[in-house]
């Protein structure tokens, strides 16, 4: 398989393990760890399949190698996630967020169809139960707005506003108690979606996604950026796959890394 094949999935690959891991820092040294297994030839490339799904397959071998993490205060969110079942989870974002068909998932973990769509179902219901949050909306599209404000409404959220410039996301946030925040990149009057979250973070300490048309431009791995990033257009289960994991992380911990990345996006 060319190299350039599995590079042009970097990108995706970073998406993921950040979204893993609840972390920027974590998730892009997975994949500098995945690449140089496969250069040392720790892993292999399966050739049979598509360059996405044999890079992603050769991530999951790396992870599966991976020591297991002592225990102590470090360790919270890897104990939330032996609760939740971890295999059920990876599913979910595999699927869901990055878009592959069970058949694929299946693949990459090494494990049946019947097993993931198992794993699915029982994601989705951890998502059911997780605790409602109030949440802000940064979006000047007003069509991506309602989406999004009518997906976090099933999902048992509270939104407490729209706003599609700079300057109305910090009004909305000076205004109302909310614990997540979804936010466009460019804004209507030509703002900064990222500039209005570092400027809301300065006050409030809650998890951030962002949604981009152009995802590769923030899934570099060579700054600091977002840990959560969603596509447009997005799917449903993409958002709440996300909205999942944002929140999951930042409830595991005192200061979220995810706050962090954005703030300095």
């Amino acid at each position: 398989m060319a190299p350039n094949a599995l590079v042009k999935q970097l990108p995706y690959l970073r998406r993921y393990t950040r979204a893993l891991v609840g972390s920027q820092a974590k998730g892009d040294l997975l994949v500098q760890n995945t690449l140089q297994a496969i250069l040392d030839g720790k892993v292999t490339v399966d050739a049979q399949v598509s360059p996405r799904v044999a890079l992603y397959k050769a991530f999951h071998e790396v992870w599966n190698r991976r020591p297991a993490t002592a225990g102590g205060a470090t360790s919270r969110a890897d104990a939330r996630l032996q609760a939740m079942d971890p295999a059920s989870r990876i599913a979910l974002l595999l699927t869901a967020m990055e878009g592959f068909s069970y058949a694929e998932t299946a693949n990459i973990l090494g494990t049946s169809v019947a097993d993931i769509e198992v794993q699915v179902v029982s994601a989705q219901r951890e998502i059911d139960r997780q605790i409602a949050t109030r949440v802000l909306i940064i979006e000047d599209e007003w069509v991506i707005a309602l989406d999004l404000k009518t997906l976090v409404a099933e999902l048992g959220h509270e939104v407490i506003g729209v706003a599609p410039t700079h300057t109305k996301a910090v009004e909305l946030a000076k205004a109302g108690n909310f614990g997540l925040v979804l936010a466009d990149i460019q804004l209507a009057d030509g703002s900064s979606g990222i500039e209005a979250v570092t400027e809301i973070l300065e006050s409030f300490n809650v998890p951030v996604i962002f949604i981009t048309a152009f995802p590769d431009r923030l899934l570099t791995g060579e700054r600091p950026e977002p840990t959560y990033l969603i596509t447009k257009p997005f799917l449903t289960e993409t958002v709440k796959a996300t909205i999942a994991q944002a929140l999951f992380f930042h409830e595991a911990r005192a200061q979220p890394e995810g706050a962090v990345s954005a703030r300095t996006a």
